[in-house]
């Protein structure tokens, strides 16, 4: 049985590579941001919420749920996770690797 001739890979395992790493290193950021920015708009809500009760200011909590609830649904968020995917994977000939490592870092974070 002869031996079978693989093309060389080399050039596509750096990349490979790279968009693995490029990608945790993504993933565990937004991670870390994301929870960054969950405090800070719990602070806010609470400074809000404090001011409202001692009569600084009213709150039309009905109208801000009307005007933020359509961003909350699904296809809106879906369409912002496919959107944030393009940019990131824009002209990257390791976009699957990226990606993966994307999600590895999104976990870990």
């Amino acid at each position: 049985m002869e031996g079978v001739e693989l093309p060389d890979l080399s050039p596509y395992l750096g990349q490979v590579t790279f968009g693995g790493l490029a990608g945790y290193a993504v993933g565990y950021a937004l991670k870390k941001l994301g929870r960054l920015l969950a405090v800070a708009l719990g602070l806010l809500f609470v400074v809000v919420q404090l001011l409202a009760q001692a009569g600084y200011i009213q709150v039309d909590w009905t109208r801000i749920q009307r005007d933020v609830e359509p961003l909350l649904q699904q296809p809106g968020l879906q369409s912002l996770w496919e959107r944030l995917l393009t940019t990131l994977t824009y002209n990257l000939p390791f976009g699957a690797s990226f990606v993966g490592g994307l999600i590895l870092g999104l976990r870990a974070g």
